[in-house]
């Protein structure tokens, strides 16, 4: 799956937090800054998601272009802040939000750039099953065997048992009751 965003790419970042102390206790939240970038996101990306969420062990790739000032050529390496890796927190977080998948663990390989642009600006996008069709092998996109695509798959599946099981338990489902041994008998 590929898309393009077309936007000016928000520069704030999923670790900004702000804090307020209430009643002796840290309460963290998102500034606005942050609030107007996962809106933004949310928006132009739910024009794209897919009509189920994605299954199995993904690829990411992911060409942030900023508009170039007058000190920079388009295609240039943008080397300064926001960093890659907290640009892609934010843009998984909405991607997950958004339906793309049901955990941004299924992401086992990411390529990020950042690069100064001529318009249009935005964010290039490609998502990619490493899963053979069959579903026996973990290969990547190449055809190699690829032991983090395994991983990632196995780890998805311990998950979605472990949240079947809290749901379970929250829906009300009785639990087994065993005796123990030692205390009522005599």
């Amino acid at each position: 799956m590929k898309i393009f965003l077309e936007m000016n790419p928000p520069t704030a970042t999923a670790q900004e937090k702000s804090v307020r102390v209430f009643g002796g206790k840290p309460i963290f939240f998102d500034p606005a800054p942050v609030k107007r970038a996962k809106k933004l996101l949310t928006d132009c990306l739910i024009l794209h998601r897919p009509e189920h969420p994605m299954q199995g062990a993904l690829s990411l790739s992911t060409t942030w272009l900023f508009p170039k000032g007058k000190s920079h050529k388009a295609g240039e390496w943008r080397v300064t802040r926001p960093d890659t890796d907290n640009l892609q927190k934010l843009l998984k977080d909405c991607m997950t939000r958004c339906g793309f998948w049901k955990d941004d663990a299924q992401v086992v390989r990411e390529i990020i750039e950042k690069k100064w642009a001529d318009e249009p600006c935005g964010i290039r996008i490609e998502i990619a099953r490493l899963e053979a069709e069959d579903g026996r092998k973990q290969r990547n996109a190449e055809g190699y065997r690829d032991p983090t695509a395994s991983l990632a798959i196995g780890r998805c599946a311990r998950l979605e048992r472990r949240a079947r099981l809290k749901q379970s338990q929250r829906i009300g489902y009785p639990k087994k009751r065993t005796k123990k041994k030692g205390a009522d008998s005599k």
